[in-house]
């Protein structure tokens, strides 16, 4: 049978009868526009062989757009009417056969691992993530999930903005350099507050992203970002400064900088991931901290 897109009407019948009311808790904001489930859904790129995970499925609308185009969609979600609810909306609204193609994992985004989403392993993350655990969430299954080879997010327009923002942007800052450890990402779009319920008061942006290696195999990625954390921690400190604490003292920091090849006197937001990585490789001293 062909999927039956849920639209206005629909999502506010299908809230009302499962009894839910969307919370700014859990950052509920539900997609009842069906083209721009149809735009998400063409701008992932997904390919038939592509097992996506789903954050924050909801009521299922972006859940019924991606099952047709995916090989399989493991959604997470942790409101536990939502999570019982979505298979039944799946056969519904797309029948049994896409249904069989989706699990539900009624669970915490921030801290599902590997084997807790199981086999197929995901190949891609598409979601309408709530505004309030976007980037952690991102970083989190980047980290968590090295089948993960490309995603779209849709998040707040400020962070798809942070997220996207390259070296000596005014909006470049921790956000920008974690994801570049892993991904090469780039803006794919902007989305209007009128195709959610409850309408948000701000744009959503699209952001794409695909993995590629870390620009360094010599260090972790939770000692760069110990370096990237203490960098901006205060922006308009000089590195040598900034990264006192974290090196043990503004000299060793000082030298640090100089065997990484980067200035002292620079600050965080002119430094690309790399000089990052490699300032954590030279450091005589790497400080706690992880994604």
């Amino acid at each position: 049978m062909a999927v039956d897109l849920l639209g206005p009407a629909e999502i506010r019948e299908l809230a009302a009868r499962l009894g839910v009311t969307p919370t700014k808790k859990l950052g509920q904001n539900f997609v009842h526009d069906p083209n721009t489930v149809r735009r998400i859904v063409a701008a992932a790129g997904l390919a038939p062989t592509d097992v996506v995970v789903e954050v924050g499925p909801g009521l299922g609308s972006l859940t019924l757009g991606l099952l047709p185009v995916a090989g399989h969609v493991h959604a997470v979600e942790i409101d536990p009417t939502l999570a019982r609810a979505l298979p039944e909306t799946v056969a519904r609204h797309a029948g049994p056969a896409e249904a069989g193609r989706l699990t539900v994992h009624r669970a915490d985004a921030l801290r599902i691992t590997a084997a807790e989403l199981g086999a197929p392993a995901p190949t891609a993350l598409v979601a309408n993530l709530p505004y309030n655990v976007a980037v952690p969430v991102v970083l989190h299954l980047l980290a968590e999930l090295p089948g993960l080879r490309h995603g779209l997010v849709m998040v707040q327009k400020e962070v798809a903005d942070r997220l996207t923002a390259g070296p000596g942007s005014k909006i470049y800052g921790v956000p920008s350099v974690k994801l570049a450890w892993y991904a090469e990402a780039r803006p794919a779009g902007r989305v209007p507050p009128n195709v959610f319920w409850p309408v948000p008061n701000v744009d959503s942006g699209l952001v794409a992203f695909t993995r590629r290696e870390p620009p360094r195999d010599d260090v972790p990625g939770s000692a760069v970002f110990a370096v990237v954390d203490a960098a901006f921690a205060q922006r308009r400190k000089t590195l040598r400064a900034a990264l006192a604490g974290w090196a043990g003292g503004p000299d060793r920091a000082a030298a640090a900088l100089t065997a990484a090849g980067v200035d002292p006197g620079a600050r965080g937001e002119s430094l690309t991931v790399h000089e990052f990585a490699a300032i954590a490789a030279s450091a005589p001293v790497v400080a706690g901290g992880a994604e």
